[in-house]
């Protein structure tokens, strides 16, 4: 099997590369490192195909995918760093996935498996735990709303897809939300701040074990990758504090819930279930752990968020 993926130096993307690999599977990849990190790859694997350059580049993404012939298109890659930076958001996550969809269907690309945001339905769903059929509402953010076209186009494109809208998917090379927000400034002495939002983390191994099995032919369509079950910011943050292994406990400040933050979205993952069997889901002081041994190694890259809310001191 030959499969391409893109923003193959991010979190979800290079776990998902290293799995195919380990299976003895060639990976052609691409990222144009605006938050990936070379290191997450390989520096030499014979298996291997890296190329650094931006999928919003039409003729790259053609000649990629021409040349290799990818029996499976696997699009983790994503523009996320500002919530105001409208223009790189709508670059990668709009016009490099139509880019990426295109080509995949004149070139017939066996499967193409997507990773969209809960967001997508909006910062208020109607229902909790919310349904696949729920209504699209990405009207929130740029990243929901620039996500959500590339889903659109896949719904439309009439090429075999799988799409994962998700939970907060955490752990090893996370750069984004509150887990690396935590860590770095617990580790700077600095004071946090939690609000009563409500999120349901999620590993990101378990997501790539599950991604594997899309790849294989398992599932059709939207699913939600989520473990049926939120808990509070807090928990998290104390998650954190446990993992640092910090001598005293440091209080966070608590904040109100801002205008563009979710109290909760949980997402009913029971289609996930049924398609693709069990799925594992690792506590979260286990999946805390691996990201804080993670940063402890590595240090922390970025701390990005696509809610300004979460952009305050």
């Amino acid at each position: 099997m030959t499969v391409f993926i893109t923003g193959a130096c991010g979190q979800v993307g290079s776990h998902v590369a290293e799995l195919f690999l380990a299976a003895g599977e060639n990976v052609v990849a691409i990222d144009n490192m605006d938050t990936g990190r070379r290191i997450h790859l390989p520096d030499e694997h014979k298996n291997l195909t890296f190329i650094e350059g931006s999928i919003s580049d039409r003729d790259l993404v053609n000649d990629i995918v021409s040349t290799h012939k990818p029996d499976v298109l696997v699009h983790t890659a994503a523009s996320y760093k500002d919530p105001d930076d409208w223009y790189s958001d709508t670059l990668t996550n709009s016009v490099g996935g139509a880019n990426l969809i295109k080509a995949a269907k004149e070139n017939s690309v066996g499967r193409f498996i997507y990773f969209q945001t809960a967001l997508c339905y909006g910062l208020h769903p109607v229902q909790q735990p919310v349904p696949l059929d729920h209504p699209k509402n990405p009207a929130n953010s740029s990243y929901a709303i620039s996500k959500t076209t590339t889903e659109d186009y896949l719904e439309i494109s009439g090429i075999d897809y799988v799409t994962f809208r998700l939970a907060n998917v955490v752990g090893p090379r996370n750069v984004s939300g509150p887990l690396p927000i935590f860590y770095q400034r617990l580790k700077e002495g600095k004071q946090c701040f939690v609000t009563e939002a409500r999120r349901d983390f999620v590993f990101v191994k378990d997501l790539a074990n599950v991604v594997i099995k899309a790849a294989h032919g398992k599932g059709r369509g939207a699913y939600h990758f989520s473990s049926g079950t939120d808990i509070a910011i807090k928990e998290l943050y104390d998650a954190v504090v446990a993992a640092m292994q910090l001598n005293d406990y440091p209080e966070p400040e608590v904040r109100p819930l801002g205008p563009d933050d979710a109290a909760s979205i949980l997402l009913d993952p029971s289609k996930t279930y049924k398609d693709f069997g069990e799925v594992e889901f690792t506590p979260l002081n286990e999946l805390v752990k691996a990201a804080v041994d993670y940063y402890e190694e590595f240090g922390v890259h970025g701390g990005y968020t696509h809610l300004k809310h979460d952009k305050k001191a």
